[in-house]
């Protein structure tokens, strides 16, 4: 049974994750490209593209809140249907390869310190992001042509138009085997290489006296960070994809497994803080200057 304040409760989540996220993302973005320039290591490179992840979504996301406003009705033009896939949809998967990269990162810097200060690294390393953005691309377009492929001629629409919803009978057989490959490649892969490298981090970090203590509560923080992120955000929305694919249609429930992928914004913050020692900066100062602010506020009364 759906709740009838369902939109409401989307908008909501939209709203929260916009606020939260994109102010940061863009915080983020300075504060990689400063060190970019500066002094880059491979963690700058790929974080910057998780950020440039984030900052499409976010970018996207007052059209996904117009749509909820609009009780979940699809009333603007179709070509911004078509970039929902593109720009909603596409930075999701981008964001698991991307997590699954800085994971990598970490491990290769823990186990392999003398190897990790190669400078070709900085190469390599932009190298593997830009085959995740080409691998992206091409995957989307794959599911662009399943999705919007062939005739419309026979998609039901006796019902209120609905992005990335009505679909015909053999558009929603191509698009759900689609999402069946997508949860292997962009859910089960990633995770499988996040688990694998935080854990033998972690159990790296904690054999070594000389590591400091912080260091080590930032690497457990980061990988209970990103497990969450998986766990909450991406996990219902893949588990979607399955049972769409068992039932042969689009479950009533999926949409509110979308909306929670929205929420990864918000904990991509905490990803940046654990990992930029610039972004922790960044924070205090800001934090400084609110309380500052709160101080003089309080003084004129």
């Amino acid at each position: 049974m759906i709740v009838k304040d369902t939109p409401t409760l989307h908008l909501s989540i939209y709203i929260i994750a916009f606020l939260i996220g994109l102010p940061n993302a863009v915080l983020a973005f300075c504060c990689c490209i400063r060190k970019i320039r500066s002094k880059p290591l491979p963690i700058d490179i790929i974080m910057l593209n998780l950020v440039i992840s984030d900052l499409f979504f976010l970018t996207f996301l007052p059209v996904k809140m117009k749509e909820a406003a609009d009780n979940m009705v699809w009333n603007m033009p179709d070509i911004l249907c078509r970039l929902n896939l593109f720009l909603f949809l596409t930075p999701i998967n981008g964001s698991c390869h991307f997590l699954a990269a800085i994971s990598t990162e970490r491990y290769v810097c823990v186990a392999f310190p003398v190897k990790y200060k190669n400078p070709k690294r900085i190469t390599y390393t932009i190298l593997i992001c830009i085959a995740i953005w080409m691998f992206i691309l091409v995957t989307a377009v794959f599911t662009y042509m399943a999705a919007y492929g062939g005739s419309n001629n026979d998609t039901n629409y006796t019902e209120p138009q609905q992005c990335y919803t009505n679909f015909t009978t053999s558009q929603l057989q191509d698009v759900l085997k689609i999402r069946l490959a997508l949860v292997a490649v962009f859910f089960c892969i990633p995770l499988f290489i996040c688990c694998f490298c935080y854990i033998n981090t972690i159990r790296i970090l904690l054999k070594l006296p000389l590591i400091k203590r912080c260091r080590r509560l930032r690497a457990i923080g980061l990988a209970l960070e990103t497990l969450l992120v998986f766990a909450i955000c991406f996990g219902p929305y893949n588990a979607s994809h399955i049972v769409g694919y068992i039932t042969q249609e689009n479950p009533k429930w999926r949409m509110h497994t979308l909306t929670l992928t929205t929420l990864h914004a918000c904990f991509d913050v905490i990803i940046f803080y654990c990992i930029s020692y610039e972004m922790r900066l960044a924070f205090k100062i800001c934090e400084k200057g609110f309380i500052q602010f709160y101080v003089r506020i309080k003084s004129c009364f």
